[in-house]
Order: structure tokens, then sequence, then C-alpha cells
């Protein structure tokens, strides 16, 4: 008896602690997402936004980016990994492997999310309607507001709940964190090549991580409830990550 109940006890921590980590992010996002755009409204970032817009120009010509050539030509390519065509397409890609897998209800799920959080950022651009930079030139075409970046918020908003989402229907830690890496790594990657490119402030791109990382939390705090519901599929059982994986070898005569 007494064993059971300490490993009732242990289950409900392990079942506990994730979520009120994943509540502690959301709201440590919240708040840093609510100091900036207040900040912002009051105009107290932009000193700070010009500094760092500035550093990453020639101080000789401000139209000609820090680096070599090919760094420009690369963060061209990069930001469009953050444009709606492509997240639109990636998107699609994993939805319909996920039904291919008969994961229908997390497909489900996945779109609904990234859907939900493209409405968000294009909600909150239409709120704070914040002027383009204007301090250098735009090294990419650009037509919408500047605050929150949506670059930044869609990547986050995909690449982070996409990574969080596929990082459900795996049992292996090394798997999981690997989808994560390379999703907090694209995101990361595509909010610095807006900053670069002139057509974002960072404050724009920070409040747009800050969406977009909130949004990820949250849809995998639901994920992870849905699963425990029985209403999302289950993890794919795959090889253990180790002897602490909790598996038992198989049986060798």
């Amino acid at each position: 008896m007494i064993g059971g109940a300490s490993a009732l006890r242990a289950a409900r921590r392990r079942i506990e602690n994730p979520v009120l980590l994943g509540f502690l992010l959301l709201a440590g996002f919240g708040f840093v997402f609510l100091q900036v755009a207040s900040e912002m409204a009051e105009g107290d970032t932009l000193a700070i936004d010009r500094w760092l817009i500035e550093a990453l120009r020639s101080p000789a010509d401000p139209s000609v980016p820090v680096g070599p050539a090919w760094l420009r030509a690369a963060m061209v390519d990069v930001t469009a990994l953050g444009g709606v065509s492509v997240l639109t397409l990636l998107t699609v890609v994993v939805v319909g492997y996920l039904v291919t897998v008969r994961k229908r209800a997390t497909a489900a799920f996945v779109a609904t999310s990234i859907t939900g959080g493209g409405l968000v950022g294009v909600g909150l651009k239409a709120v704070f309607m914040r002027p383009r930079p204007d301090v250098v030139a735009h090294l990419v075409d650009v037509t919408s507001t500047s605050f929150p970046s949506g670059h930044a918020t869609n990547s986050a908003v995909v690449y982070l709940t996409l990574g969080a989402l596929l990082a459900r229907t795996q049992t292996s830690r090394r798997v999981r964190a690997y989808l994560m890496a390379v999703a907090i790594a694209l995101t990361l990657t595509v909010g610095f090549s807006r900053v670069y490119l002139g057509v974002h402030w960072p404050t724009d791109v920070v409040a747009g991580w800050c969406v977009g990382a909130a949004w990820a939390t949250l849809c995998g705090l639901l994920a992870r409830f849905l699963q425990r519901r029985r209403t999302l599929e289950q993890p794919t059982a795959d090889e253990p990550d180790g002897p602490g994986s909790g598996q038992a070898p198989p049986n060798r005569r």
C-alpha cells in the first residue's frame, strides 16, 4: 500500500510539474510582451531600437548591412521561412503527415492551433499600428504595420507550436529535444533576419517572439490535457533513450 501511494504521488508530480512550468512560461511571455508594448507605445524604446538597427549597418553607408555579401543573401532567404506562404506550406505538409499516420485528431489540433495563432498576430498588428523603421533602407519589400513583427510572431507560432505538438507524439527524449531545438533556432533566426534587413525594430521582434512562444506554450498545455483525456492520440512508441527509459529489454534466450 505504501509503495502504491508513493508511485501515485510520483505520477502526480510528473503530470503537475510540466503544467506548472508551462503556466509559468505563459505568464512570463505575457508579462514581457505587455512591458514591451507599454514601453513602445510611450516611445521609450526608440533610442535602443535605433541603436540596434543602425549597429547592423555600415557607418559609411546605412543602406549597406554589416558583414559579407553572402550574409545579406542568406538573410533574405532565411526571412522567407517566416513568410505566410512557406509557413502555410509547412503546416499543410505536417498536417498531411499526421493524417497519413492516422493521427487525425492531432492533425486537426495542429491546423486549428496554427490558424488561431496567425489570427492573434494579425489582430495585434491592427491594434498597435506602429510604423515601420525609417532610419535605414529596407532590404526587402514590406506593406503591413510593424508591431509585433508578423514574421517573428508567425514563425514562433508555427515552429514552436509544431515543435511542441510533434514532440508530444514522441516518447524519445532525444527526439523531443531535437524537435524543440530546431524550432527555437528557426524562430530566433527568422526574427534576427527582420532586424538585419531593416524592416522591423528589435522590439517588434521581441514582442513577436513572446506572442508566438506564449501561444505555443498554451497549445502544448492543451495538447497534454487532451492526451490525458484520450482526445488526442498518444505518443508513438519508439526506441528507448537508455537504461532509464522505463522500458524492459527484450528477453534473450
